[in-house]
């Protein structure tokens, strides 16, 4: 059997651990589809009102502040499954399973590779039922089913960017807790970025921040794939933010997980 198809068979069978860890900690996806669930709930019902009648030309505030937070919301879910990646490599690094798997005839690849694609399923199914809820309540995209295709493909690609970081946080990280923490920013991101207000109603020093942080071209692209709204050069910025943050993220997990065990 060659390597590759070692490596293959190998992340295949760290596949299957990772989504029956899933199945055996339900809270934990309950988790990151809850959040997001209820500041959906909490922004439209509560705020909504208010924050939908500052948007240009609408009839019905509520409704039009619901098609507009709700991708700042779906990039949020993406966010949250990514602290579980960083949670759930940070338990087996602590619980010594990984020292385990160094000692085995498997390939070491497969470790790694088998938490990025749990992980990327429970975030794409995360998002399925957040799109759900939001369609329920109202969310009505304006788009054929080839933008919702480039959709779906803008989330994969930024759900395995923040994971593969997600990974490092995990691996750099001494304890569980910390690695739960590590992550926060990136739940904070679409707050001060344009996923729940425009960026021009910012202060200049913040609208700038907002402007050139790498979710906002990430929520204007989906944005314009779901609800027509134009996408400019936003669509070129998000994948090039996709395409860096893997990369570092991949790079650093790398080194980390090469590094000495005793230096762990």
């Amino acid at each position: 059997m060659s390597t590759l198809r070692y490596t293959v068979t190998d992340s295949a069978t760290m596949l299957r651990r990772n989504l029956r860890h899933l199945q055996r900690y339900p809270s934990v996806t309950l988790f990151v589809v809850g959040i997001p669930v209820v500041l959906l709930l909490l922004f439209v019902y509560v705020f909504g009102g208010t924050l939908g009648a500052g948007l240009a030309g609408v009839s019905d505030g509520r409704t039009a502040y619901l098609n507009y937070v709700a991708p700042g919301i779906i990039l949020m879910t993406v966010a949250g499954a990514a602290q579980g990646t960083a949670i759930s490599v940070a338990m087996d690094m602590t619980a010594g399973i990984i020292a385990r798997f160094r000692t085995m005839a498997i390939s070491r690849a497969s470790v790694l590779t088998g938490h990025v694609l749990g992980s990327m399923v429970q975030s794409m199914l995360s998002v399925a039922v957040v799109i759900g809820v939001a369609l329920l309540i109202g969310f009505r995209p304006t788009t054929d089913p080839l933008k919702w295709i480039a959709a779906i493909g803008v989330l994969a690609m930024i759900s395995f960017a923040l994971i593969w970081l997600s990974v490092a946080l995990g691996l750099v990280s001494k304890s569980v807790e910390t690695a739960s923490n590590l992550p926060m920013f990136l739940m904070l991101l679409p707050f001060l970025g344009s996923g729940f207000v425009p960026t021009a109603s910012m202060p200049a020093g913040l609208r700038w921040f907002a402007e050139y942080q790498p979710f906002t071209p990430v929520i204007e692209t989906l944005r314009g794939l779901l609800m027509g709204t134009p996408i400019g050069n936003s669509a070129i910025l998000a994948v090039a933010w996709c395409a860096a943050i893997t990369v570092v993220g991949y790079v650093w997990a790398r080194a980390l997980y090469k590094r000495d065990p005793a230096a762990l």
